[in-house]
């Protein structure tokens, strides 16, 4: 009986080595190695692994695992935790990596959203090993991409344990290195304008509903938002047709149209305010609400001492973050990161080197 030819060796050796980060180096050298490790939402397996590697070298943190977060925590007995937090995932990519250096800024893909941020935290992390308050830093993947995806979602509602008891928060999130405080809230909804469908060679026989659309677009045209002062920051609000749908086939009549609308609204108010005011102006139509999320109070007066360490002037966050996630189980938040927020997402996105060494000092001095 001949024996059974064993199976030939792969041509290449297949090797799963992690990447080294090296924590104690310069926030410009950590942020392009963090910038070059792709980390496009759902694909954080690399770049989770070379975190969690580098944070389990240090001796003065825990540190676990939670799909493709990692949270590192001090226990040093301090009267007081923080807590430091960043996201490790990014949008595709628009050919901007590798990462390069050039006019005192680092380029590339999420150098501005927001790896520079997170380096800023790995740097600290790494050689402020006695911080006069006990730490909680969170590196959270999927932010970039559906809410009930988002990675520090899956930890407050798998693991709240690490998060209870800490506070302040702040969110790396870009804001030009300054304080961004709260952020606003978010409400989407379809207007739904009905009519009567017919075939296009007896048109008349029909009520055209993209035609009736006109209504609610001009509506909206005409609506002027409100400006509302919140703890001395003005938080503009926004009401947004962002997508109009018709249509089932070249020779038919619609006789349905739907507007979807996204409205930002203060975070003074709740989802359900926001939904009746809304409501209120398209009294005659259905109203249709796909998602509602509330904001973040500024909470200056919890906040206040930490922005004062900062030495910043704190502005109204124009968006939604993931402050509001801390809000939400009464963790104090702000905003507070290196880098220009109305370049997230672009193809051209950096973040200037001045930013990334302005939020190192400044946090570092409050933990020291």
């Amino acid at each position: 009986m001949t024996a059974p030819t064993p199976p030939a060796a792969p041509a290449t050796p297949v090797t799963s080595a992690t990447p080294v980060l090296d924590l104690t180096a310069d926030v410009v050298t950590l942020t392009r190695a963090l910038v070059d490790l792709p980390s496009e939402s759902g694909r954080e397996d690399v770049i989770a692994d070379a975190v969690d590697t580098a944070l389990r070298a240090l001796p003065h943190f825990t540190v676990e695992r939670i799909g493709n977060s990692v949270v590192a925590r001090t226990g040093l007995g301090r009267s007081e935790r923080a807590l430091i937090a960043g996201h490790v995932d990014t949008v595709p990519a628009a050919g901007n990596l590798p990462s390069r250096l050039a006019g005192g800024r680092v380029h590339g893909l999420g150098a501005c959203d927001m790896k520079g941020g997170v380096a800023v935290a790995l740097r600290l992390a790494a050689t402020v090993a006695a911080p006069v308050r006990d730490l909680t830093y969170v590196f959270y993947e999927c932010e970039e991409v559906e809410g009930d995806r988002n990675g520090l979602a899956r930890i407050g509602a798998e693991r709240p344990d690490l998060l209870a008891g800490a506070g302040p928060a702040i969110l790396m999130e870009p804001s030009d290195a300054g304080v961004e405080a709260g952020c606003q809230g978010i409400l989407t909804a379809d207007i739904v304008i009905r009519g009567v469908r017919a075939h296009t060679a007896r048109a008349w026989q029909g009520v055209n509903a993209a035609h009736q659309a006109g209504e609610v677009l001009r509506r909206l045209d005409a609506h002027r938002p409100e400006r509302v002062v919140v703890d001395g920051l003005e938080y503009r609000e926004g009401l947004s047709a962002v997508a109009v749908r018709s249509g089932i086939a070249g020779n038919v009549v619609p006789d349905e149209c739907v507007v979807t609308v996204n409205c930002r609204f203060a975070p003074s108010r709740s989802t359900e305010e926001a939904e009746a005011r809304v409501r209120a102006l398209f009294p005659e139509y259905e109203v249709r609400v796909t998602e509602a999320v509330a904001g973040a109070l500024p909470h200056l007066d919890r906040v206040g001492a930490l922005v004062a360490a900062l030495g910043a002037e704190p502005r109204p966050k124009l968006g939604w973050t993931d402050v509001a996630r801390f809000a939400a189980v009464g963790v104090p938040a702000l905003n507070y990161g290196p880098g220009d927020p109305s370049l997230a997402h672009t193809a051209g996105e950096y973040v200037p080197v001045a930013h990334l060494e302005r939020c190192e000092a400044g946090l570092r001095a409050w933990l020291s």
